[in-house]
């Protein structure tokens, strides 16, 4: 798993991140991965699958319409490229 140092941390900013880390029960590299990911990977992100459904129910199809779409699709395992 990939890792960051961080330079030149102010010292309050470091006391701030140990006290939230404190508030949750939690190490201060445990809390920096909570922030990190809650900014890249927030909640509110919309979903591709969620959006396209949106797009097909906005478009006048049904439930079982979306359905028997999702039967067309190829479910076969992908095969790797052999290059030899």
């Amino acid at each position: 798993m990939p890792s960051i140092t961080i330079r030149n941390l102010p010292v309050d900013v470091h006391q701030g991140l140990r006290a939230l880390a404190a508030k949750h029960g939690r190490s201060a590299e445990s809390e920096v991965r909570d922030i990190l990911t809650k900014a890249v990977l927030p909640d509110a992100r919309v979903k591709l699958g969620a959006l396209l459904s949106d797009i097909g129910k906005s478009a006048g199809l049904s439930d079982p319409e979306i359905d028997s779409l999702s039967g067309l699709r190829d479910k076969t395992l992908a095969v790797p490229v052999d290059f030899e």
